[in-house]
């Protein structure tokens, strides 16, 4: 039998960050194999993550993160079962590190097969549901290119926000981050009117004609007025048309354009957690 020692088992600890515990029993049966205790460790997480597939992980951490130019960004959610786990810090750092990983890819499924740390991004969830006890996946995996990007992450990392502008100005940093901060604590449905889903105008409509009709309004007025109440709806609702929050006097576009005359909101992505 290998003698473990101490430090193989820390080295273990570091490289998997499973528990004091679990890192000796895997060397031990392992033989003192280094990489023959990592892959018994993964085994177990592939158990537990298969008892524990149906459980629901609305819980975690939503991160942004910007590329050096800021001409991308990308939020990604890491999702576990518990608020508990959600706020460990080396929970934290995981979401942050694969935050960082996930700059460099287009889709989830691509960022899912990219290698951290000498497995998969899929084999180190995985692990870490082993080494956890809870189910672990990437929930949200949302990108966004702009001339300027800018991001926000609302405190306990509940909400991630990026807002795309349409120019790299003096100013742009300061903007980006308002809007997005904006967008954060506002939850627009769309960035405008023309990218609000013809789904929820038409349920807008019909809630608006509803209203009025138990108001005893006639028939004829229904449509007129139900316009009325949709342009308010858009207002409230749509990102570029909200108050901006720092300044209910102007809209976000008013606000933005007082940063830069050209300067224009391109687009933006919420991610929302608990």
């Amino acid at each position: 039998m290998a003698n473990i020692t101490a430090a193989d088992v820390n080295k273990l600890r570091k490289a998997t960050g499973a528990g004091m515990m679990d890192c000796k029993k895997a060397l031990v049966e392992a033989d003192g194999d280094f990489d023959k205790a990592i892959e018994i460790l993964r085994k177990k997480g592939q158990k537990v993550a298969a008892k524990r597939a149906d459980r629901e992980s609305s819980e975690g951490a939503a991160i942004a993160k910007v590329n050096a130019d800021s001409t991308s960004g990308v939020i990604i959610s890491l999702n576990c079962e518990t608020d508990f786990v959600a706020k460990n810090d080396g929970f934290v750092k995981l979401a942050q590190e694969l935050a960082e990983l996930a700059l460099g890819f287009e889709d989830k499924a691509a960022f899912l097969d990219a290698q951290f740390n000498g497995m998969t991004v899929a084999e180190k969830l995985t692990e870490q549901t082993g080494v956890i006890g809870e189910k672990i996946e990437i929930g949200s995996f949302e990108k966004l290119s702009a001339p300027f990007v800018g991001s926000y992450i609302h405190a306990g990392n509940k909400i991630a926000t990026l807002v795309g502008l349409s120019a790299n100005v003096e100013g742009a940093a300061t903007a980006a981050k308002d809007v997005a901060m904006q967008a954060a604590a506002m939850n627009p449905v769309a960035l405008n009117e023309e990218a609000v889903d013809q789904s929820v105008i038409d349920k807008e409509i019909e809630i608006a004609k509803e209203q009025l009709r138990q108001e005893g309004k006639p028939e004829a007025m229904l449509d007129n007025i139900a316009k009325g109440k949709l342009n308010r709806f858009f207002k409230d609702n749509t990102l570029v048309n909200q108050a901006f929050i720092k300044d209910s006097k102007q809209s976000v576009t008013q606000y933005v354009k007082s940063v830069d005359s050209g300067l224009e909101v391109t687009g933006f992505s919420r991610v929302a957690l608990g």
